[in-house]
């Protein structure tokens, strides 16, 4: 249903169908316009992930490696969700991979590492997101991926154990750590 000339009408997509479902038919039969629309669509908000997930100096590479898998993959998205449902969960895919690929160096957590417990509100003054930034990139890979997937994303404890195959205890640890190490680094 929609408001169309001050009438509510029938939206006339049919089920299932998102703004995005046009392009996405037309990308997966290799339409490239149609791609690079969906790309500049999602580009921000996959940009934002994987800045969070694995650091500003990674994070233009990486984001390139979701839209490259995308592109791949694109063919196997059956519309049961929203594109940028689908787009985002294989964004954290891509994401997780690059470190199991060790496409990346892997610091285990480090003596005196940890995490701060909410992020800053969006009131917040532009020095306060920089020492977040900073603070996220202080954080050893694993402790900041727990961060961004449970505290950042919403997933719970057990989703993320499972994205990370670790064990639920694992992940709490993580988190709790993490939260420690940004909040001694915000309150320096």
């Amino acid at each position: 249903m929609a408001f169309r000339g001050g009438a509510l009408t029938r939206d006339r997509r049919g089920p299932g169908a998102t703004p995005d479902a046009g392009d996405v038919r037309l990308a997966a039969g290799g339409d490239h316009a149609a791609f690079e629309r969906l790309y500049h669509g999602h580009v921000a908000r996959i940009h934002s992930l994987a800045r969070r997930m694995v650091g500003a100096e990674e994070a233009d590479e990486a984001t390139q490696d979701v839209f490259v898998r995308a592109w791949e993959k694109l063919g196997t998205f059956r519309g049961e969700a929203a594109f940028g449902t689908w787009l985002h969960r294989l964004a954290i895919n891509v994401l997780l991979g690059r470190r199991v690929t060790g496409s990346r160096r892997r610091d285990r957590f480090q003596e005196g590492e940890g995490i701060v417990q909410q992020l800053p509100s969006r009131g917040a003054t532009p020095e306060l997101y920089v020492d977040f930034e900073a603070a996220m990139e202080r954080l050893p890979d694993g402790a900041r991926e727990v961060f961004v997937l449970h505290d950042v994303e919403g997933f719970k404890h057990h989703e993320v154990a499972q994205m990370l195959g670790v064990t639920t205890g694992t992940t709490k640890a993580q988190l709790h750590r993490a939260r420690m190490v940004l909040r001694r680094y915000i309150e320096r």
